[in-house]
């Protein structure tokens, strides 16, 4: 803890003169101990002091102090003294330090993160440099540090913030999404049923899906982003396969959206000369099971324009069979993690027997998703289940107008 560095902190700094903090603020990570308790605190502190040690490397000096500030806030410190010939330090390179850092933590922030926090924690970074003085207790001295690092902080933050902000509206405004296509199989056949329409940012931090989302759910932006996903979807899928499906994200909210209702989006779907029939919505489980309510309208609205449904994530979320049960999708897409490895592991094996059963009640066929091997694939057609979807396939790429694609 820093309390317990003050000696040391105060005798190097009186024989430098001049001292430099760099903070880093953990408060993103606050709610893992909330949730998983103080053991798993303790572990992604642990991981984010290891990413801090790591980027500092060789600028921490035999003098120099690397501490958690104890106050209730998972803030790390680092404190530089240097003396009068090598201040450029102090008065440059800090500075430079903290931007590199800063991106360092924002590149790896989901590993930090990992597994109890769903978004990439965002940590806020802030430096401060002063003289010290002699006549004067370290303490007083370091807390004005400290705030002044926290100033920095929040500023730093807040113009991130707009950056990632300003990055997303780039995106949105210049229409940069495209999307790539992964086949779904037919397990009997091994001929591909349809594919799954998945969005891509522009190359680089904003490529992944996952990273999109995440800010557009930070800067409120998630309907916008989905409203151009979905166009981008179908843009791509001009000349799909006769006999194929098109299976398209979806989220609830879109039927807010003016131009996938109705005529407007019989329009589209004429233009890129595709059919309502040609088309499944693939809403995940966990939106879905937010307001069964809604999804039911959702989904019900859209049948009866001639479109199919598929519920995505099965498996994942705590009602799982409940959703299956109240939404009686057309589709059932089984999560990967039931997937790989069925063909070592009964328990898998016996929980797809059980959810084909299921479906067929409900009059809904199974998908499974996160095929990798032909031995999991030869566990679907044991069973019966008549879909599969994953990489033995083939990587997800832009649309081929070939139908005789096979596994």
């Amino acid at each position: 803890m820093l309390a317990r560095e003050l000696p040391r902190i105060a005798a190097a700094a009186d024989r430098a003169g001049a001292l430099g903090l760099l903070l880093v603020d953990g408060a993103a990570l606050a709610p893992v101990e909330a949730t998983y308790g103080p053991e798993a605190a303790a572990g992604v502190q642990a991981a984010l002091g290891r990413q801090v040690r790591e980027a500092l490397g060789g600028s921490l000096g035999p003098a120099d102090v690397l501490a958690w500030t104890g106050l209730g806030s998972p803030e790390l410190v680092a404190v530089f003294t240097r003396p009068p010939g090598a201040r450029d330090f102090l008065r440059r390179d800090l500075f430079r330090l903290c931007e590199r850092l800063e991106g360092r933590l924002r590149d790896r922030a989901a590993r930090i993160g990992y597994p109890y926090l769903r978004r990439a924690p965002l940590f806020a970074l802030g430096e401060a440099v002063g003289l010290y003085n002699r006549s004067r207790g370290i303490e007083g001295q370091l807390r004005r540090l400290l705030d002044e690092a926290r100033d920095d902080a929040r500023l730093r933050l807040g113009l991130l913030r707009k950056r990632r902000r300003r990055e997303l509206l780039d995106v949105l405004l210049g229409g940069a999404i495209r999307s790539v296509y992964e086949p779904i199989v037919e397990v009997g056949s091994r001929t591909v049923f349809g594919y799954e329409a998945l969005a891509r940012g522009p190359e680089g931090e904003l490529e992944s899906p996952a990273v999109l989302f995440e800010l557009a759910a930070e800067c409120d932006l998630v309907f916008e982003l989905d409203c151009l996903c979905r166009r981008s979807g179908l843009e791509g899928a001009r000349g799909l396969p006769a006999g194929t499906r098109l299976f398209l994200n979806f989220m609830p909210t879109a039927m807010r959206d003016p131009d996938f209702r109705g005529d407007a989006l019989r329009r589209t779907l004429e233009r890129i000369g595709l059919a309502p029939a040609d088309v499944v919505f693939e809403i995940s489980e966990r939106e879905s099971i937010e307001n069964f309510a809604i999804f039911r309208e959702l989904r019900d609205h859209y049948r009866s324009l001639g479109f199919q449904i598929a519920l995505d994530d099965t498996g994942t979320g705590y009602s799982s069979l409940r959703a299956v049960i109240e939404l009686a999708p057309d589709f059932i897409k089984v999560d990967r993690v039931f997937v790989e490895g069925a063909d070592r592991d009964p328990p898998r094996r016996e929980l797809l027997r059980a959810l084909h059963a299921v479906a067929g009640k409900i009059g809904a066929r199974i998908i499974g998703e996160g095929l990798n091997t032909l031995e999991e694939l030869s566990v679907l057609g044991e069973l019966g289940i008549p879909f599969g979807q994953g990489w033995l396939f083939g990587r997800p790429t832009p649309l081929r107008a070939d139908p005789s694609v096979r596994a």
